[in-house]
């Protein structure tokens, strides 16, 4: 009776015992993170990493640059990232054994700039927006990455138009003229016979492929400056074809009409709404003026707040024009809107560029960015 007793209780101890599995073994992070960071004495604002560690497969380095930060994956350890801004910024190096199992470390850098531009004539300082708002929602951006525009968010528009795109105009739309590098888009004005046009240029636009009803824009660019230079970021109402203009609605998020004479300045720059009202065009408008300097030196955001009842313009967060929408010949403006970019040479508005007049003339965006 004993014997069996203890048979059974072999046996089963037996089975139990073939049941069990063995423990994971635990992924261990990596080792001995070391990073080398240098500031190049040649370039302002360039900045490298180096970093090496003990059991890791890959790495990311995250530069912080203001509202912008770049984030970069290198199976060596190796990044680099030109600074835009004077300041102390935080680069965040990670060794990975995954994307889940790493291990971590922060530097602190000090970034001052003593240039105005980069080699490419880019500025190196101004003000930046930020990422994120309360009670908003970042829904369409684009920051001007890569070496081409988004085709799939921009197209080309070429040539003249119809009596000079219905202002006089003097310049000649090409793509030429438009650069995508360094994370900066670049528009530039000539002087150069092409087209029968004796001023060539670019203007890009949103229409058919991004529009957007209501939200905050923030648009950070360096604006060209002189007699005769018309730089504008707009936008024109998506029922353009079917309804013209002013009918469709036009909101100028910022023009610049540049030079010295007869009120113009290349230190102010303009936020208006064009519209039909009773049949004719009817228009709002209002200016801000920058003190001390002009808005070629250095990067401005160029903002509009737009809702169901109003319309306001920022530069810099600096609120400078309100008008109100909810009257019923204003119905434009409750409709979506899509994006232009363009710098013009000549016009009504301008007039025509004169001997004091530099080519070419540059401008410079940063970022585009709608939170709604």
């Amino acid at each position: 009776m004993i014997i069996r007793l203890i048979g059974i209780t072999l046996l089963s101890y037996s089975l139990i015992s073939c049941n069990v599995e063995e423990p994971e073994a635990k992924l261990e992070p990596p080792r001995n993170l070391q990073t080398e960071i240098k500031i190049s004495p040649s370039l302002e604002g360039l900045v490298s990493v180096s970093a090496t560690a003990t059991d890791e497969n890959y790495f990311t380095i995250y530069f912080e640059d203001g509202a912008y930060s770049e984030k970069i994956e290198d199976i060596n350890g190796n990044a680099e990232h030109t600074y835009k801004n004077s300041g102390i910024f935080v680069i965040r190096t990670r060794a990975h054994l995954n994307p889940e199992i790493f291990i971590e470390k922060l530097d602190t850098i000090t970034i001052n700039l003593s240039s105005n531009t980069d080699t490419n004539g880019v500025p190196l300082k101004g003000y930046t927006s930020p990422l994120s708002y309360d009670g908003y929602t970042l829904v369409w951006q684009d920051e001007f990455e890569g070496n081409q525009l988004n085709p799939n968010d921009w197209n080309y528009e070429i040539g003249n138009g119809d009596w000079g795109w219905g202002n006089n105009e003097l310049q000649y739309y090409r793509k030429e003229n438009l650069e995508v590098k360094n994370g900066y888009l670049t528009i530039t004005a000539k002087q150069q016979n092409f087209g029968n046009h004796s001023y060539t240029s670019s203007r890009i636009t949103t229409k058919n492929k991004q529009s957007f009803l209501y939200g905050r824009v923030d648009i950070r660019a360096a604006l060209p400056k002189g007699q005769g230079l018309w730089p504008a970021l707009w936008m024109l109402g998506d029922a353009i074809d079917e309804v013209s203009w002013p009918a469709c609605g036009e909101i100028d998020i910022m023009e610049l009409v540049g030079g010295s004479k007869n009120g113009k300045s290349d230190s102010r720059v303009h936020g208006t709404v064009h519209w039909e009202h009773n049949g004719e065009h009817a228009e709002y408008g209002n200016s801000n003026y920058l003190s001390g300097s002009d808005f070629s030196k250095e990067f401005h955001v160029f903002s509009i707040v737009w809702d169901e009842t109003k319309i306001r313009w920022y530069r810099d967060n600096i609120l400078y024009n309100t008008i109100e929408i909810t009257q019923s010949q204003m119905s434009e403006f409750h409709e979506k809107f899509f994006f232009i970019f363009n710098v013009a040479v000549g016009g009504i508005w301008p007039g025509s560029p004169d001997t004091t007049t530099e080519f070419p003339q540059k401008l410079h965006v940063d970022y585009i960015r709608v939170f709604q």
